[in-house]
């Protein structure tokens, strides 16, 4: 970058838990001096990056309580984030308007892209059928019908001021291609490999298949259920979510429900297993790559981020449909024998915090060497 220490501003969509704050993190122990504005953050994420948060009126009650049906109200915020002063900004979104940020003049703006968000771009459909929000999904849908077009234009015009894209899988790349128009380089979100390394897999002969993740409709935890139900296969699923009294109900003897475990219990559960089985379409997908990296096959469904790190019959195997029949399939084809946990681990080494932290710091260094041009004036 420039000769002096570069400031930099950080910008997230919320801080409240999942694998986009993992970036935050991440980007926090790049540059521990740059503040870190957001929408909303809990105690604890504040206490994690070290009190550098920053946030405004939406962190309010009854904006806190209220923040799902805001995305206008996050647009706005965002955009008049006063960020003068500042040699480079970086935002960090998903399905929130972090990228709505203005750099001032001659400043570079750097969006890492989780997604364009999904509830009126690529699932739309989805979440008008399933918005997720319980009691409140008739508010969800009427809310989404009326504003979808305007929340889609005024998206897409954010995206035309960011400078460089980051996507988190070459799936995200597609994505900002069809919605957005722009191209971007494809970086993957940081992962706790060395963590999961330490997994040493037990000698027990009948293993189960495993999963974790967060119990809510479009992870297709059910697909998994189901197929092992059919086949007689042990099963253990880890977590919860708002689906989980569901996934219960269909549960057949075989499936086991481990609920949410400690980051000791998961890695002793991961150690009794033979595969992980991935039925969900993710941005990019943390799980199964947290799986690979103790040593376990991914056994997962062909789509999304999981093409950029399952190498058919080398670290996992994929099935074709989103249904319990295309899994059971694989399933029945699936020989644990057939991998070597060494290559499966090396495989997952490509997706570490360290290497992600390489990756950005190159990246950004290369971009701050560059100047954006004045906006024109209208």
């Amino acid at each position: 970058m420039s000769q002096h220490s570069p400031k930099i501003a950080i910008v997230h969509d919320w801080l409240y838990g999942g694998g986009a704050e993992k970036v935050v993190e991440q980007l926090h122990l790049l540059y521990p001096d740059a503040p870190i504005y957001t929408s909303f953050a809990t105690d604890e994420w504040r206490e994690r990056l070290d009190g550098k948060v920053v946030t405004g009126y939406l962190q309010n009650w009854p904006f806190s309580k209220l923040r799902r049906f805001l995305p206008v109200l996050r647009q706005r915020w965002f955009a008049s984030l006063d960020l003068s002063g500042f040699d480079l900004v970086i935002s960090s979104t998903g399905n929130g308007e972090a990228k709505f940020v203005r750099a001032p003049d001659g400043v570079q703006h750097i969006c890492y892209c989780h997604s364009p968000p999904h509830f009126y771009w690529r699932k739309y459909q989805s979440y008008l059928k399933n918005p997720g929000f319980g009691s409140f999904d008739w508010l969800a849908r009427l809310g989404l019908r009326l504003l979808v077009k305007p929340l889609r234009q005024r998206d897409y015009a954010a995206a035309q001021n960011v400078d460089l894209f980051i996507a988190n899988s070459t799936h995200i790349q597609k994505d900002i291609k069809t919605y957005y128009g722009r191209e971007s380089v494809v970086i993957q979100p940081p992962v706790a490999v060395d963590r999961f390394s330490m997994v040493k897999p037990s000698k027990q002969p009948n293993k189960p298949y495993i999963l974790w993740g967060r119990h809510v409709p479009d992870k297709r935890i059910d697909i998994a259920i189901e197929a092992c139900n059919q086949l007689g296969e042990e099963l253990i699923v880890v977590g919860s979510g708002p689906i989980t009294p569901e996934l219960k109900k269909i549960a057949g003897p075989t499936i086991t429900f481990a609920g949410r475990v400690s980051d000791d219990e998961l890695l002793e559960l991961a150690s009794t297993a033979k595969a992980f089985i991935f039925t969900s379409e993710e941005d990019f997908g943390i799980a199964p790559v947290e799986a690979m990296a103790a040593g376990l096959p991914i056994i997962a469904y062909r789509a999304g981020g999981a093409l950029d790190y399952v190498v058919e019959g080398k670290s996992g195997l994929f099935f074709d449909q989103q249904t319990s029949e295309s899994l059971r399939k694989a399933l029945s084809e699936f020989s644990a024998d057939s991998f070597d946990k060494t290559t499966i681990k090396n495989t997952a080494k490509n997706f570490g915090e360290e290497v992600f932290r390489s990756k950005i710091s190159e990246l950004i260094d290369d971009a701050g060497t560059k100047s954006r041009p004045p906006k024109e004036q209208n």
